[in-house]
């Protein structure tokens, strides 16, 4: 075992050039299988020592620029590179929804996508080695560097935080009650500190084989610790449900979507209220006991004004005291009544028992080249457009209106789709009681992407102490506990409908309460660790 390691190492701090981009690649690509929903965390100790390697025999280069972009950028952009290919591979499942001449562009698509976030990699690769020695504390340089990296990637340009690698410490309900104190991106700073310690024993040196072994072990106590911890929250935490609040998530699995110029609204409004009041079992009651009826992200993929009487026929459907929410698209309209002011929202609307929309929310986090498109008039000179249909694309909705506050019901908060993965930016989770989440997965069915999203979304549930209760079109409908405890779920692909109560909501976590913080800490910590010892001259590489 000792001889290849060792091998692997010198042949990765000696190779450069297509060589080593090649190898970077690959190990990248290791590193992606820890992702949801693999879990492979052994991966992540294989690929990130790799990482390291290629660091210590990276060259050093004169100016700034060329420091910056030069060897270590791209060793960076490497391993991202590789590692985005495999985590967001499952992308392409959105070009079979139209078929045709944009299955060709897909591995492209999936390519450049991939390159571009790959890029804030090669950044914190370029800024480590900036700071680069030959001792541990190399590993924390880059460690801290990293997580920074993913923390931007969650936010510049309104963020895409997918598979920060926090989540490959995340794979059962114990070890992710951690990201209660601090949170995914606390995680994301763990996780390769702790995958980087291999690189601690090989290759071989003079130092004894205990003092090389202490980091790994180390880092195994500390997984080890995190079990302990979360075995012990989930043993000594006391759930409870709420008795005033009665949820029907109903799974609809509405394809219409896909052409939303093109729905039957009569058809479509037939089905779903029949799905809604139907008796899943002989017990069943169906809407009788029922305080909250939820339908799905794009449930409804039509303006309600195209169909007056759909509202009509939803009020006689609901019993006495009883709120639906469902998500729809929805349009503002002039003084004039009818030029309308901008591009339609994609919305969470509450209609109560008269037929009236009392209270909204509009999704505020659109997906790049999904609701809307960035760089509008190139594009479309091409021929690329969005995914989601809309006229000219979505308009962003207001943050701060996600806190919903409807009559007769607890405080909860309105999330929409992919908004669940902003971990920290979730609106007031000082008032809200629990957590709910529309969405629509149809596009990747068939894929990784859907489970992938759902365990996301779990985690925000333990960041933040609350329920969530969770709709999707297609799959996956659940609920859990504020520990993130799937309670009841649907089968993927079952057009069914789940009766759940949402939990009383926890004493508010660390993590609610200091938010990132801690993390902020940490990585400031860890740049100055780099920086006292690449000023200590540890072993210094030749210019």
């Amino acid at each position: 075992m000792i001889q290849p390691v060792t091998w692997l190492a010198e042949t990765t701090m000696l190779s450069h050039g297509w060589r080593r981009f090649g190898i970077l690649l690959i190990a990248g690509a290791v590193a992606g299988l820890s992702v949801p929903p693999f879990f492979i965390l052994p991966a992540l100790f294989v690929a990130m020592p790799i990482w390291v390697w290629a660091l210590d025999g990276a060259e050093r280069k004169r100016g700034w620029w060329r420091k910056i972009f030069g060897p270590a950028f791209t060793i960076g952009f490497a391993f991202g590179w590789g590692y985005f290919l495999v985590a967001f591979h499952w992308l392409g499942a959105a070009f079979f929804v139209d078929g045709g001449w944009m299955l060709a562009l897909m591995p492209f698509a999936i390519a450049a996508l991939a390159a571009l976030i790959a890029l804030f990699w090669g950044l914190a690769s370029a800024l480590a080695h900036l700071f680069w020695s030959h001792g541990a504390a190399r590993i924390v340089t880059l460690s801290s560097f990293l997580a920074l990296a993913e923390f931007a990637r969650g936010h510049v340009l309104t963020g895409f935080p997918f598979d920060l690698l926090g989540y490959a410490l995340t794979g059962t309900d114990e070890l992710m009650q951690l990201a209660s104190v601090i949170g995914v991106y606390g995680l994301t700073f763990l996780a390769p500190l702790l995958a980087m310690t291999p690189a601690l024993i090989w290759p071989a040196d003079d130092r004894p084989m205990s003092r090389r072994l202490f980091p790994f072990f180390l880092a195994l106590a500390v997984i080890a610790g995190q079990l302990a911890y979360g075995w012990n929250r989930l043993s000594g935490t006391v759930a409870t449900e709420r008795q005033d609040v009665s949820v029907r998530l109903v799974q609809p699995m509405v394809y219409e979507h896909a052409d939303f110029g093109n729905v039957d609204p009569v058809a479509l409004i037939d089905r779903l209220l029949m799905l809604s009041d139907m008796r899943m079992d002989p017990t069943d009651q169906g809407l009788a006991d029922i305080t909250h009826l939820v339908w799905p992200e794009s449930s409804v993929p039509f303006f309600l004004d195209t169909y007056p009487d759909a509202l009509a026929r939803i009020a006689r459907m609901l019993p006495e005291n009883a709120t639906l929410l469902a998500g729809v698209p929805r349009q503002i309209f002039g003084l004039d009544g009818e030029k309308p002011q901008g591009p339609p929202y994609n919305s969470l609307v509450a209609i109560n028992t008269d037929g009236e929309i009392i209270a909204s929310y509009d999704k505020s986090h659109l997906v790049p080249f999904g609701e809307y498109l960035p760089f509008q008039e190139l594009f479309s000179r091409i021929g690329i457009k969005q995914f989601v249909p809309g006229a000219d694309g979505w308009s962003h909705g207001d943050a701060r209106r996600r806190l919903m506050e409807l009559p007769g019901t607890p405080a909860f908060l309105a999330v929409i789709c992919y908004e669940v993965l902003f971990s920290g930016d979730l609106g007031d989770t000082a008032k809200a009681q629990f957590i709910l989440n529309v969405t629509n997965d149809a596009w990747f069915d068939g894929s990784i992407g859907p489970a992938q999203h759902a365990h996301h979304a779990r985690l925000r549930a333990v960041e933040e102490g609350m329920s969530l209760l969770r709709a999707a079109n297609t799959g996956l409908t659940f609920a859990t506990d504020p520990l993130g405890r799937i309670t009841a779920q649907l089968v993927p692909g079952q057009m069914a409908a789940l009766d759940v109560r949402p939990h009383q909501r926890l004493t508010p976590t660390i993590f609610a309460q200091l938010r990132h913080y801690p993390f902020a800490i940490a990585i400031i910590a860890g740049i100055l660790i780099g920086f006292v010892a690449s000023r200590r001259g540890r072993r210094r590489l030749p210019e």
